[in-house]
């Protein structure tokens, strides 16, 4: 498998895009990362938008960078409440200080843009969030799945093919 000896952190809040965080965890798992699902609370179990649970292994208070080798942030409203926690901002980051692949899709842009990462990137996000992008210095352009450089974005649910094949091999090429 791809990605054996690769772990990936995915974060999780109430309201997440049920697709957006099943698929791409799944598809992790798949190639053979370990994905830790990290919530404010580990153990608790979280819905998504559709009513769809997942329970959150880990929280992200309790984690760090450097035991991961990518990020990845769903979509739906839970990025909308992941970026008021200071930790979420820091790990962030601190993937971000270490070129280390960071993952997100739909609305997660909004996270990226709270950490202050996006000046200079090219990105693409739902359209609802397009101008929040802008105004935090990414490119933002109307694509099924961008990367630059160590971070990759998609736009929505039937982008999640093309965005986690453009994941997928970004972290295979971690060591």
């Amino acid at each position: 498998m791809e990605l054996n000896n690769h772990k990936v952190l995915a974060f999780v809040d109430e309201e997440f895009e049920d697709l957006e965080m099943w698929y791409p965890v799944l598809r992790l798992r798949e190639a053979g990362a370990v994905v830790d699902v990290a919530g404010l609370e580990a153990g608790r179990t979280y819905t998504g938008k559709y009513g769809v649970p997942i329970q959150a292994n880990v929280s992200f208070n309790d984690v760090y960078a450097e035991e991961y080798s990518g990020l990845y942030v769903p979509g739906g409203w839970a990025p909308d409440k992941l970026r008021r926690y200071e930790s979420v901002l820091t790990l962030t980051k601190d993937f971000h200080e270490a070129s280390k692949p960071i993952g997100h899709i739909c609305h997660a842009g909004w996270v990226l843009a709270s950490a202050k990462i996006c000046d200079g990137y090219t990105m693409t996000s739902t359209p609802g969030i397009k101008d929040d992008l802008i105004h935090a210095g990414a490119t933002w352009v109307d694509e099924e799945a961008v990367v630059d450089r160590h971070i990759v974005s998609g736009r929505r649910p039937p982008d999640l093919p093309a965005f986690m094949r453009a994941f997928i091999q970004l972290l295979a090429r971690q060591q």
